[in-house]
Order: C-alpha cells, then sequence, then structure tokens
C-alpha cells in the first residue's frame, strides 16, 4: 500500500494564506488505512483549521468529501457538481491523486494536504514499514523474499558490506542487515547456494521516469500508430 503522513499543519495554513473557500478531499484507499486522509481525517483537518481560522478573526469557507479512490476517474466525477462550487481543493490522496486531480480538474487550484512517504506494508497498529522502491526488476526470487533494494540502505545487490558488524547494519545498531536475513530465508528453504550467484549491476534504464505500463492486450489500443 502507499504510506502518507499528513503535512505538517502550519504548511498546510500557509498553502492556504488568501483563499477564503476551500474544499478537502479525502480518499477512502491507502492513505485512509494509514490514517493521513481518509474521511476522519478530512473531518479532523475541517475542526482543525476552522478553530484556527477564528481563533485568527479570518474567514474560511469549508467544503468536505471523501471519494474511493481519487486516482480513478470514475470517482472524480461523481463529486464534479461539488468540485465546482469550490476554487480551490486540499487533497488528502498520495501524490498520484493530487496529479491525476489537477489533471481531472485544471481550472482548479490543487494542493497536496500529505506527504507521500513509501509503499509498505501495515506491521502492527499505527506501524508501516517500506517494503518495495518500484525499481521494475524485482530481485526476491533470488534473495528469498527479502528486497535487497529497499531493506539494505546502500541497495547492495551482493552480500553485505563491511560495515556489518555482528549481523546489525552499520546505519544503526537496532537494525539487522538486509543480507543477514538473506542468508538466514535461503538458508532455510534450502536454497543457499543462490547466494553464491552473483548479481549483474542494476538495469537503471528499466526505472526512468515518467514510466508507463500497458498491458500486452491493450498495446493496440494506445499505439500512436492507430
Amino acid at each position: 500500500m502507499i504510506v502518507a503522513k499528513r503535512k505538517p499543519f502550519p504548511e498546510i495554513m500557509e498553502s492556504l494564506e488568501g483563499y477564503d473557500k476551500v474544499l478537502i478531499l479525502g480518499c477512502g484507499t491507502c492513505v485512509a488505512v494509514c490514517l493521513a486522509g481518509g474521511e476522519k481525517e478530512v473531518g479532523l483537518l475541517s475542526s482543525q483549521l476552522a478553530i484556527a481560522y477564528e481563533l485568527k478573526e479570518k474567514s474560511l469557507e469549508i467544503g468536505e468529501a471523501t471519494v474511493e479512490r481519487q486516482c480513478d476517474r470514475e470517482f472524480l466525477q461523481e463529486i464534479r457538481h461539488q468540485i465546482k462550487e469550490y476554487p480551490v481543493i486540499l487533497s488528502l490522496a498520495c501524490g498520484v491523486g493530487v496529479q491525476f486531480l489537477a489533471e481531472a480538474y485544471p481550472d482548479k487550484i490543487v494542493l497536496p494536504g500529505v506527504d507521500t512517504a513509501f509503499i509498505g506494508s501495515n506491521d502492527d497498529v499505527g506501524l508501516w514499514t517500506e517494503r518495495c522502491r518500484m525499481c521494475n526488476q524485482c530481485y526476491l526470487a533470488l534473495t528469498g523474499g527479502v528486497c535487497p533494494v529497499t531493506m539494505c540502505p546502500k541497495g547492495l545487490l551482493n552480500g553485505p558490506c563491511s560495515g556489518m558488524r555482528n549481523g546489525r547494519c552499520e546505519v544503526g545498531p537496532d537494525r539487522t542487515c538486509a543480507w543477514v536475513l538473506i542468508y538466514e530465508r535461503m538458508k532455510e528453504t534450502g536454497r543457499l547456494e543462490r547466494v553464491q550467484t552473483v548479481l549483474p549491476p542494476r538495469d537503471y534504464s528499466r526505472s526512468t521516469t515518467p514510466a508507463v505500463l500497458t498491458h500486452k492486450a491493450y498495446r493496440r489500443r494506445y499505439s500512436a500508430n492507430e
């Protein structure tokens, strides 16, 4: 899932300076799960803004809405009539949702209300950890399901660096070296000999930006020659 966190409140206040009418738009998927931008968070931010503006003796008309996904035109169309009423939209979606919303409504001022952090897992209540760097060349079959690109701060593909001590990463003593995790996983599953295979350097041409992925069944539809 995409993990995000709400922007600092002073930063949000600064971004709204000069506007007197705003729609706070939440997203009901990833950012809702990580408690950053769902319907509940929309309500909390709305109340916080209302109190802040009242204390400053300023006026701000605030609207609230939450869609299932801001990265889907279908859901953005559902609230088009409500969006028409507001010149400014404060999006609590990830960076993709913010950009998609701005493209769908180019005449509106779209502001981000959260900072997108990473793709990760929900390890416990209120705890998320990064698991995927979206490098477009997955090594998990060769590393026992432990991602060396993400789990190793240096992204090393061939064993631990010289900074590893007693199984711990040099970044911090509370952090197990990613390649120790890989070794133990491969040993447990009877594939330890694969650790000796030297992986070639990453092909960074596969992770150029902005990336585009078209399903093979739809390539003719989106081909420039069609």
